[in-house]
């Protein structure tokens, strides 16, 4: 079941912690959005606060915040989002502003975007990944060196 609630900031899901990982004073505010885990959601799903996806995903996700996708979960959609932990299965692209991690019994299959991927053992990715925001790196052939050492011939005599 999809719903919105209001909770006090000192209640945190049983299940969840929002503030285990790394950009945790994003993640500190309550949950706003929550996909059940026998809810089939189909169509563009957009939420300017955080979500926890326990039920399956259809059609385009985009939060500006966090969004969880926990163990048993499905998004078969493209993702945006400003944070993201990724424990369930996504089938499409993941474009992430900030850190982006896949616990151990993640499933990607798609691309990712991020400034920061974490990515535990265990977890499956199947794309590509680009860390756009990396001042000065540049993506070129780089041709091997010359050897420093000078040739010499050596003749051999009588």
């Amino acid at each position: 079941m999809i719903f919105q609630k209001s909770t006090p900031k000192n209640v945190v899901e049983e299940d969840v912690n929002l503030n285990e990982s790394p950009n945790a004073t994003e993640r500190v505010d309550e949950v706003e959005t929550v996909v059940g885990p026998s809810v089939n959601v189909e169509g563009d799903f957009a939420s300017e606060g955080n979500i926890i996806v326990k039920g399956t995903v259809s059609g385009s996700v985009h939060t500006s915040r966090f969004l969880f996708v926990e163990v048993g979960a499905k998004i078969m959609a493209n993702v945006r989002a400003g944070n993201a932990k990724i424990s369930g299965e996504v089938k499409g692209n993941l474009k992430v502003r900030e850190t982006i991690e896949l616990t151990s019994t993640a499933k990607v299959l798609g691309d990712i975007e991020a400034r920061v991927l974490s990515v535990e053992p265990g977890a499956l990715l199947f794309g590509k990944v680009s860390m756009p925001g990396i001042e000065g790196a540049e993506v070129r052939n780089i041709k091997p060196r010359p050897s420093r050492r000078s040739e010499e011939t050596v003749e051999v005599g009588e």
